[in-house]
């Protein structure tokens, strides 16, 4: 119980740090408008899954790319922010719960109307 505590007490402050670094530190273009929507770390910390949104759905392979390719940048930078004894890899992945929560939406909105 108490490492799950720990583990979501990580997840939130990688979060919160990675947000930080693209937002202060990354220079490319591709990375500019990207949301940070979550952090799953391992229990043992050798690797975080870091859920993205951005704004341009059409921009979302260039993004994905563009992450994963500052990914040791952004993990070095992590290091220097938050204090753990391992810093994980890093692996973005797009977070589709928004638009699944738009389709849930729609499809509450079509039986209302009905």
């Amino acid at each position: 119980m108490a490492n799950n505590i720990k583990i979501e007490r990580l997840n939130h402050a990688f979060q919160e740090a990675i947000s930080m670094i693209l937002m202060t530190e990354i220079k490319d273009e591709d990375i500019k408008f990207v949301t940070i929507t979550g952090v799953d770390t391992t229990n043992d910390l050798s690797y975080a899954k870091v859920y993205f949104t951005v704004l341009d759905d059409a921009k979302r392979q260039t993004t994905l790319e563009a992450l994963n390719n500052a990914s040791s940048f952004i993990r070095g930078e992590l290091s220097k922010r938050v204090e753990v004894r391992h810093t994980p890899e890093l692996k973005f992945i797009y977070d589709t719960s928004i638009e699944y929560g738009k389709h849930i939406d729609s499809i509450i909105e079509d039986i209302n109307n009905k």
